[in-house]
């Protein structure tokens, strides 16, 4: 896209169907309309918003009552459903209004009690602006049109040049009682308005039925990006002083800088890390006006939340060089920490607990936005919003300049006690939240099982495995159990150096970096020693020695690029310590691994990384080894029948137990979390006991 293309369409999309629209004017009807709304994030942002509705319905008893369907809090109307809404009984609400004044704490105990149907989430902390509003349909949006005017200089001046009488302007108050109580009187008060343009914020848009109202607030909104297309400022924001670099040598330097962003956020709390290259976002980090306007503040309250007052800009430009990169994103995140206690301690209150001190957005002149979460979801979440404030800055620039929230309008957002509340019901983080796991030999078998594990609790996962088929597999079936983009696939043959290597590059640039990588892809060969090929011999120390050390030698160069410790987890087998008959080529190169661990154990220990290994023994379920010609090559060394091979190792191990993978993938989970915290060069065998291969 090119700065001549034109940012703003005269009118968003209508997307209503009447074939598809359900019948009737009530809670099914809204919640379409609100999906509507949602599915165009220039009229509202992931997670912003609101609607409702007021319909007549029967209560528990059969009477009738007037309930205000809203949505409820912390929801998406991109993807709410009828469920999603809160139901209050309206005439137990409407008496509030007569009221002069009520504190957030008395407004939310009061709403409680006037609960129409129990189960429903809690309602929006906009609920009384829906209720104060005598329309049977309203809309609350945050339209990148609209807070375009409500962020300029003369914003009210702008509004009045475009709608005439039909709008009021109601001046920056933070959402509750008081900013609900003037939007309701401005509308009762004022039978032809069609629109309320609230100061710094959004939009509120109302019609008698849902489709009137869902093309009500279209329809003002076309209005505004009519006025501001009319007024487009051709190059934007004081046009280009910084030429994009070409995607490789942009991804070259994304290599290593994110690791090195990611470590020093993560001494606040672990991260994970999303990068937007698009035209816009270049388009605004490349201008001569970034640093400026990024620094003004956020353009709604609903941003702030996701977004932190303001992005970390990195004042650098490609012509400085690879290490001044570096450097600046270190000491960045560090002034940008130091500057974020000092607003802290400004405007907090005794009870307020501080939020992580590191940026949520980072801005790389030549490269494009780095945004951080506590996982791939949140990262999205901040990216998605930082677009729109991009898309705001320049439509307010187009007015004559960019005001946001003051420092301590933003403070009263962030840190509000109703937006804590909505924090504190979120489920508390699991152990490996925000972390980054790497598991070779992932597409089956062990692998499959930890990758899976580490899921579980809460790790982003790379799935590396030669088998690209299946590592796809597995990390489609995880993001279906865990959530948006918690794992992702790469091709790997680990006897690669290119390929190991772009395997750490594909995680650094989904992810930010790594923090475990577990070392489990495998073969498994058996004859006689005068039987054993030199080929034989050479593919098991290539896979299971070399291979080992390829992937741990790049762990530890992104690793101590995050200067942030770490973990391996070396999968090796009860022939690293007891001789294998019939094994020799592959029971020296299984040994081989736990050397190398206990030495690279030595090697980590200075910067925090840690190195152990599990050794488990013949786990046939679901193994790739074991359904090769391996099976029948240690049936035939046993003088058994393959289908008997299961017994067998069940009958030589103390505890009389089979192994399966998930029993690996537990000693794995060990391992990689706090409670093996201070166990490095470590050896847990998994094998039901084998006496010759007991630790010793």
């Amino acid at each position: 896209m090119t700065s001549t293309e034109p940012r703003f369409t005269p009118q968003p999309a209508n997307r209503w169907n009447d074939a598809e629209a359900p019948q009737g004017d009530g809670l099914a009807a809204l919640a379409y309309r609100s999906r509507l709304l949602g599915a165009d994030r220039s009229v509202v942002n992931i997670y912003g918003g609101n609607t409702s509705t007021k319909s007549i319905e029967k209560d528990h008893l059969g009477r009738d009552v007037t309930v205000l369907w809203v949505k409820g809090s912390g929801s998406d109307i991109a993807s709410i459903t009828e469920r999603g809404f809160a139901g209050l009984k309206l005439d137990e609400v409407l008496p509030l209004f007569e009221r002069e004044s009520m504190s957030d704490e008395e407004m939310t105990a009061y709403l409680e009690r006037t609960v129409f149907e129990p189960g429903r989430p809690r309602q929006s902390i906009e609920t009384l602006l829906h209720a104060f509003v005598p329309a049977k349909h309203v809309d609350h949006t945050h339209p990148d049109a609209i807070i375009s005017i409500a962020c300029a200089p003369d914003g009210e001046r702008v509004m009045r040049e475009i709608y005439g009488e039909r709008a009021a302007w109601v001046p920056y108050i933070r959402p509750g009682f008081e900013l609900s109580r003037q939007i309701g009187a401005a509308v009762r008060d004022h039978p032809q308005l069609e629109c309320v343009v609230m100061g710094k914020h959004g939009l509120v848009t109302w019609g008698n039925t849902a489709r009137e109202s869902y093309e009500n607030t279209l329809r003002i909104i076309g209005e505004a990006q009519a006025y501001l297309n009319a007024r487009r400022q051709d190059p934007p924001f004081g046009g280009p002083v910084v030429q994009t670099l070409p995607d490789e040598q942009r991804d070259a330097l994304l290599v290593r800088l994110l690791p090195v962003l990611r470590g020093a956020m993560r001494t606040h709390a672990p991260v994970i890390l999303q990068v937007d290259s698009s035209p816009e976002v270049l388009e605004f980090v490349n201008s001569r006006d970034a640093a400026a306007l990024s620094q003004v503040g956020a353009a709604c309250p609903d941003h702030l939340v996701h977004t932190k007052r303001v992005p970390l800009f990195l004042d650098w430009t490609p012509d400085d060089g690879e290490e001044a990169l570096i450097e600046r994103a270190r000491a960045g995140v560090a002034a940008f920490a130091l500057e974020y206690r000092h607003y802290f301690e400004q405007h907090r209150s005794p009870q307020d607990r501080m939020f992580p001190a590191a940026p949520r957005v980072t801005l790389v002149p030549g490269i494009g936005m780095i945004t951080s979460g506590a996982d791939a979801h949140g990262a999205e979440v901040s990216r998605q919003l930082y677009r729109r404030a991009i898309a705001v800055m320049r439509g307010a620039t187009s007015l004559g300049g960019f005001v946001s929230l003051t420092a301590a309008e933003a403070y009263a957002v962030e840190y509000w006690p109703l937006e804590l509340y909505k924090l504190a019901q979120k489920p508390a983080p699991k152990v490996l939240e925000g972390h980054v796991a790497l598991v070779t030999g992932a597409a089956s078998g062990i692998g499959r099982a930890i990758a899976r594990r580490l899921a579980q609790d809460g790790a982003h996962v790379v799935i590396a495995d030669l088998n690209a088929a299946g590592g796809q597999q597995v990390a489609e079936d995880i993001v279906s159990e865990r959530g948006w983009q918690r794992a992702t696939s790469v091709a790997m043959n680990v006897t690669r150096e290119e390929q190991v290597q772009a395997a750490y590059r594909h995680a650094v640039l989904s992810y930010g970096g790594v923090d475990i990588v577990v070392n489990n892809a495998g073969i498994a060969s058996s004859a006689p020693v005068e039987d054993t090929s030199l080929e034989m011999w050479n593919t098991n120390q290539s896979i299971l020695s070399t291979g080992y050390f390829l992937v741990a030698r790049e762990a530890f160069r992104i690793m101590k690029a995050q200067n942030t410790g770490g973990n391996l987890v070396f999968v090796g087998s009860k022939n690293s310590l007891a001789a294998g008959k019939n094994a020799a080529a592959y029971s020296v190169a299984k040994a081989a691994e736990i050397h190398l661990a206990r030495c690279l154990a030595e090697e980590g220990g200075a910067h925090g990384i840690r190195v152990n290994s599990v050794l488990p023994d013949s786990v046939l379920s679901g193994s790739a080894i074991w359904d090769s010609k391996w099976r029948a090559e240690r049936a035939a060394t046993y003088g058994i029948r393959e289908d008997q091979l299961e017994e067998f190792y069940r009958n030589r191990n103390t505890l009389k137990v089979n192994i399966l993978p998930e029993d690996i993938a537990e000693a794995v989970y060990f391992f990689a979390t706090p409670a093996a915290s201070k166990t490095t060069g470590g050896i847990l065998t998994v094998d039901g006991g084998v006496p010759t291969a007991y630790v010793r």
